[in-house]
């Protein structure tokens, strides 16, 4: 059973927070609950969307952070080099911005329907952004 839904367009995909490997960023979403934005495909990271959310400062630093995050999983930059943003990743993924490469925590994984998910990413990079929602479940 998952313990929240991300909903893309529509479609719900079930997920579970990695609590035990980012928790400070775990609390912080969860206190935006639920949480509803637009997604758009990423400039420079590969196959993944994005939220982008300029000067928003979660008070976060590093925590389960990695550059390369699998199809499914979440990864929240807390900024510095570029803007705070929410990545989505759905294919192979290298997580940068015009800066360079970043890191971001890796926060939530999608744990089902990931050919749904990566059908809605390509889509995504035609036809523009999607509504996103992280509720519980």
């Amino acid at each position: 059973m998952s313990e929240l839904v991300v909903e893309i367009d529509g479609h719900v995909f079930p997920a579970r927070f990695e609590e035990a490997a980012a928790p400070k960023t775990v609390a912080a979403v969860r206190r935006v609950l639920p949480y509803k934005e637009r997604i758009i495909h990423v400039r420079w990271s590969g196959e993944a969307c994005w939220i982008p959310l300029g000067d928003t400062d979660f008070g976060l630093g590093y925590e389960n952070a990695t550059s390369h995050p699998h199809p499914g999983q979440m990864i929240l930059y807390p900024g510095g080099v570029s803007e705070t943003e929410i990545l989505v990743a759905y294919g192979p993924t290298a997580f940068a911005s015009k800066a360079g490469p970043l890191a971001g925590n890796h926060f939530l994984t999608i744990t089902g329907n990931l050919d749904k998910l990566a059908e809605l990413g390509r889509e995504t990079l035609q036809t523009g952004a999607k509504t996103i929602v992280l509720r519980a479940a």
